[in-house]
C-alpha cells in the first residue's frame, strides 16, 4: 500500500510518502526552495518523495491532506461572528484568501499534482484526517509502543488545540480535547510577539532566553503572577482559559492588544532592534513556567485517563525541549517518544500514517524502535553531484579515499578549534539539524558559542548550542540515562563537570553570564547549567558516532558541539551547492561533504558575505 501524505497553505509545508507502514521519504518544501517556514504547495517535497520511491501518482493508494480545512473555515466564520463587529479588517484580509485558496482545497490539490507529473484525477484517493489526529499519528504510529498516552499541542488545528488521545495496536481514540481560543501554543506565541521575535519561528529564542531571567527576583515572581492572573487560568487537567481582552489573534492582524499588555507588564513591546534588558528576560522566564506548569498537568492527566506505561509527543509545543524534560523528569511513564518533526511538517507523515492504519485498518507493527530512522529521510548526492556542485562554485577541494580518513582528520580539526561544516548522507526530517547538515565545534571551548553565533550563523550571542553525545556516554556528562536521539530534551550538566561559578552569577548581565565558564563542557552548557541533547547511536548514524569516537579519542570527551547547517532565517541547507553557498559566505574553517573536504584558507573565489545575509529575512 502507498500513500502520499502533504501538509500545506500554513507554515513548514511537507509531503511524506510510506509503503505498508514504512516511510521511505520525508521533507519540508523550505529546504527545496530555500524560503524558511515555506507554506506553499510542497511541489519540490513532492518531487523528491515520488523521485527516492520510485512511484507514480497513479500508483499511489493515497494521497492525504493533513488536516480539514472546511472545518477550519467553520471556526473562522464562528469566531469573526462571535467576536463581530471586532476584527473586519482582519476578516477582509483573511476571507478571500479562503475562497479563492482554501475552500477549492481539493481542485487545488490535484492542480499542484498535475503539475508534477500526469494522472488520472477520476482515480485519485484524496483524503482529509483532522490536524490533531495527524499529529498524534505522527508520534503514535512510528513509536515503538503498541499502547500509548498522546499529547499533543499546538496553535489551533481546525478547532483543537491540544488533545489527549490513547494509542492502542492501530488505533488512537481521543479522550479529551481543548478548543480556539484558548490555546498554550497561541499564549506562548504571544510572548513570542511582545518580547519582539518571529511567531512560528522566533518561539526557540524565547525559550533560549529564558534561563537568563533570575526566578528569586520580585520583578519575575510579579509577571509569572500577573499571567496567571489576568491572561491565563489554569485547570488541574492542564486545561486553560484565556482571557480574549487582553488578545488580538482571533480576529485581529497581531496577536495581542499591544496596550493592554503595556499596562499589564509595565514595559513597551519590544521590537527586534531593542537591547535585551531583565524585564525582557524575566518575562521569557516566567512564560516558560507556567508552560512547563500546564504540559506537566496535562501528562499527568493524559496518564490518568490511559494508565499507558507510555507516552507519545507531537505539536509545535513538543518542540519546547525544556518542558519536555520537565515531563520525563515527572518519572509517572516508562518511556517518553517524541516525533523530531513535531511542528506542522510532521503532519504530512502523520496523515499518510493515519490513511495505513486507521482508514485502511492495516496493523502497527511490534518493534523495538522508532521507525523515522534517525529522522533521515531527505535526499543524499552523489560524488558527481558534489564535484559538479564544487565546479559551477568555483571552489578548490580534495577527495579522501576513505571515511576512516576522513573522521580522523575532522576530529583533529575539531580539536585544534576549527569550526566544520558537516554534510552526509540523507538530510534531515524535521527542525533539527542531527549529524547530516550540521556545524560542528569542539565543545571544551569557552570561545566557540560566541564564535558561532556571531561568525558562522550570524545570530543573537544568547542562543544556546546543543551537544551530540555518544549515546553510551550520556549518562557520564547529563543527569539523564536514557536515549534522546532527537535533540528534543533538555536536562542537568552533572555537577562533577561544573565550574566553580561566582555567587552573583544570577544577578549578571547576558554579556557576562556568557563570558563564565560554567563547565567542562561551556560551549555546550547554557546558562542554566542545562543542555539540550541528542544521543548519537551507531545503528542510526555510523559516521557521525565514529567522527565523535575520534574526537573522544584525542580529548577523552565523546561530546561535540551541533548546530544546524545554515545562517539565521536560512532554512537548513539541502543540497552540496547550498553547504559551499553558506561555508563561502561565512567564517567556517571548513566544509566536509561525504568524503570531500574544503579548506576556507585554500579557497580563492571572492564572495560578499553581506549580500547572501541579505537573502533571508531574520527569524
Amino acid at each position: 500500500m502507498k500513500i502520499l501524505g502533504i501538509s500545506a497553505y500554513y507554515h513548514d509545508s511537507a509531503a511524506a510518502i510510506i509503503q505498508g507502514g514504512h516511510i521511505i521519504a520525508a521533507a519540508q518544501e523550505e529546504r527545496f526552495s530555500r524560503i524558511k517556514h515555506d507554506p506553499a504547495f510542497p511541489t519540490q517535497a513532492i518531487q523528491y518523495c515520488l523521485e527516492e520511491s520510485g512511484f507514480t501518482l497513479d500508483e499511489l493508494d493515497a494521497v492525504v491532506f493533513y488536516d480539514k480545512p472546511l472545518i477550519k473555515f467553520e471556526r473562522l466564520l464562528e469566531t469573526y461572528y462571535s467576536f463581530s463587529p471586532k476584527g473586519l479588517a482582519s476578516f477582509i484580509k483573511s476571507v478571500p484568501i479562503w475562497v479563492k485558496e482554501k475552500l477549492f482545497l481539493k481542485q487545488n490539490i490535484r492542480k499542484g499534482l498535475k503539475a508534477i507529473q500526469d494522472f488520472d484525477i477520476e482515480q485519485l484517493n484524496l483524503l482529509f484526517p483532522e490536524h490533531h489526529l495527524s499529529h498524534a499519528a505522527s508520534a503514535y504510529y512510528t513509536s515503538p509502543f503498541d499502547d500509548a498516552a498522546i499529547l499533543t499541542v499546538d496553535g489551533v488545528g481546525e478547532w483543537a488545540t491540544a488533545s489527549l488521545s490513547h494509542g492502542k495496536d492501530n488505533t488512537i481514540t481521543v479522550l479529551k480535547e481543548l478548543n480556539f481560543p484558548h490555546s498554550l501554543g497561541l499564549l506562548y506565541s504571544s510572548f513570542t510577539y511582545f518580547l519582539g521575535f518571529k511567531v512560528n519561528s522566533g518561539e526557540y529564542k524565547m525559550m533560549g532566553l529564558a534561563p537568563y531571567g533570575n526566578a528569586e527576583s520580585e520583578e519575575y515572581k510579579r509577571y509569572k503572577a500577573q499571567i496567571t492572573t489576568y491572561l491565563v487560568d489554569i485547570k488541574a487537567d492542564g486545561s486553560i482559559w484565556l482571557d480574549q481582552d487582553y488578545f488580538n489573534y482571533a480576529t485581529g492582524l497581531r496577536m495581542v492588544k499591544d496596550a493592554k499588555w503595556e499596562a499589564l507588564f509595565g514595559m513597551k513591546k519590544r521590537t527586534p532592534e531593542d537591547a535585551l534588558e531583565g524585564c525582557h528576560m524575566n518575562l521569557a522566564l516566567a512564560i516558560q513556567h507556567v508552560t512547563e506548569e500546564v504540559l506537566v498537568l496535562m501528562a499527568k492527566e493524559v496518564k490518568r485517563l490511559t494508565q499507558s506505561s507510555n507516552l507519545c509527543l507531537a505539536g509545535g509545543v513538543a518542540l519546547n525541549c525544556v518542558a519536555n524534560g520537565k515531563i520525563h523528569d515527572l518519572g509517572i511513564f516508562d518511556q517518553i517518544y517524541i516525533q523530531p518533526a513535531a511542528g506542522d511538517a510532521g503532519c504530512a507523515l502523520g496523515a499518510a500514517l493515519c490513511a495505513y492504519h486507521i482508514t485502511f485498518d492495516q496493523p502497527k507493527e511490534q518493534r523495538i524502535h522508532d521507525t523515522m530512522q534517525g529522522s533521515y529521510l531527505g535526499p543524499q548526492y552523489s560524488d558527481k553531484e558534489i564535484e559538479i556542485a564544487a565546479r559551477k562554485l568555483k571552489t578548490i577541494v580534495t577527495r579522501v579515499e576513505t571515511f576512516d580518513e576522513v573522521s580522523q582528520k575532522v576530529s583533529t580539526l575539531i580539536v585544534e578549534g576549527n569550526v566544520v561544516g558537516w554534510f552526509q548522507g540523507r538530510m534531515e526530517f524535521g527542525p533539527r539539524a542531527l549529524g547530516n547538515r550540521s556545524i560542528l565545534g569542539d565543545a571544551r571551548s569557552p570561545e566557540m558559542q560566541k564564535k558561532l553565533n556571531l561568525k558562522i550563523k550570524y545570530r543573537e550571542s544568547f542562543r544556546p548550542f546543543a551537544p551530540s553525545v555518544l549515546a553510551e556516554d550520556v549518562s557520564q556528562y547529563f543527569d539523564h540515562e536514557d536515549k534522546s536521539p532527537y535533540m528534543l530534551l533538555v536536562k542537568k550538566v552533572k555537577a562533577t563537570r561544573l565550574a566553580s561559578i561566582p555567587s552573583e552569577y544570577d544577578s549578571l548581565s547576558i554579556k557576562d553570564k556568557l563570558m563564565t565558564v560554567r563547565s567542562e563542557l561551556p560551549a555546550i552548557t547554557h546558562v542554566d547549567f542545562t543542555g539540550r541533547i541528542q544521543t548519537v547511536h551507531q545503528e542510526t548514524n555510523p559516521k557521525y558516532h565514529q567522527l565523535i569516537s575520534d574526537i573522544k579519542s584525542l580529548t577523552g570527551h565523546g561530546v561535540v558541539i551541533n548546530t544546524s547547517f545554515n545562517v539565521r532565517g536560512e532554512p537548513i541547507v539541502c543540497t552540496p551547492e547550498d553547504a559551499i553557498h553558506c561555508f563561502l559566505h561565512t567564517e567556517m574553517d571548513y566544509l566536509v561533504i561525504e568524503n570531500y573536504i574544503f579548506e576556507k584558507a585554500k579557497q580563492t573565489v571572492v564572495v560578499e558575505k553581506a549580500d547572501y545575509l541579505t537573502q533571508f529575512e531574520l527569524d
